[in-house]
């Protein structure tokens, strides 16, 4: 048995952030066939539901590069290392420095999804305001509001690269907290960012999963540095041919671009669908 992960932006997704219909059909084969599949990305649930609205994958899904998990089948959450208002708090000043607006995502006790951001500082906080504020499941509050005892799942932003950049290497600074990020996918100038809780990674989700379900192989797809952890997990790694360089390098093979069905049309002869 194959446990087979994808990556979402810059791999199954194609440039409008959407599954083609190439791919949605191919995934109902790869369903039909009897493979083990899911997706593990760096976007949130609620994120990520636009964009694979077209299928419904059926197993774990892994979101938030491990953070959150979702079952479909019973409608259940499971979340792995949150973080509290201590760990990030010196954090929170760098954002402010940089003129970037942090995101912080939590979890209620009442099970609820609760995003505190600072002042909106242009188009950019803007855009992912406007987006969050659409998800019914989920509400937005001033940062001033955020309680000392936040249940925190990540913070996410984006941003100018450079202003990016110098968060991170303030990140680095603390030892539990782990930040990735990229961009040029759907705008050069617009770099996204994750942070999140240092000890959980697409990598050691996935491996999790992999034991969960007794399956003896994992292949991953994907393109970007928070899929390396799942590539050095994995017994093959496919990186697709937008990729950046070295994460082509850590591939076990390149294939084809992300907007022209390149996981699809590898899934479609690998397992003859």
């Amino acid at each position: 048995m194959e446990l087979v992960a994808f990556d979402l932006d810059g791999t199954l997704l194609n440039r409008h952030q959407r599954l083609s219909d190439y791919t949605l059909d191919t995934l109902e084969r790869l369903k039909s066939a009897g493979i083990f599949y899911t997706v593990a990305t760096g976007r949130t649930h609620f994120a990520a539901m636009p964009c694979i609205a077209g299928h419904q994958f059926p197993n774990w899904q892994i979101f938030k590069n491990g953070v959150e998990w979702w079952d479909p089948q019973q409608n259940l959450y499971r979340h792995r290392n949150l973080l509290s208002q201590s760990h990030i708090s010196e954090l929170l000043t760098s954002f402010e420095e940089n003129q970037i607006t942090p995101f912080v995502f939590c979890l209620d006790e009442d099970g609820s999804h609760k995003v505190y951001h600072a002042p909106l500082t242009g188009h950019l906080s803007d855009h992912i305001a406007n987006e969050l504020g659409n998800h019914k499941n989920m509400s937005l509050h001033p940062i001033s509001e955020l309680s000392h005892h936040a249940r925190i799942t990540n913070i996410s932003a984006m941003g100018h690269p450079e202003f990016i950049d110098n968060i991170i290497q303030d990140t680095q600074k603390h030892q539990h907290l782990t930040a990735y990020s990229g961009g040029g996918i759907y705008n050069p100038d617009a770099f996204w960012l994750d942070i999140h809780h240092s000890n959980v990674c697409k990598g050691s989700a996935l491996m999790e999963l992999k034991a969960e379900i007794g399956a003896e192989r994992l292949i991953v797809f994907g393109d970007g540095d928070n899929d390396l952890s799942m590539f050095s997990q994995s017994d093959e790694a496919f990186a697709t041919d937008n990729a950046l360089m070295h994460v082509k390098d850590a591939a076990t093979q390149v294939i084809g671009h992300h907007d022209e069905d390149g996981v699809a049309r590898y899934l479609r002869k690998r397992y003859d669908l």
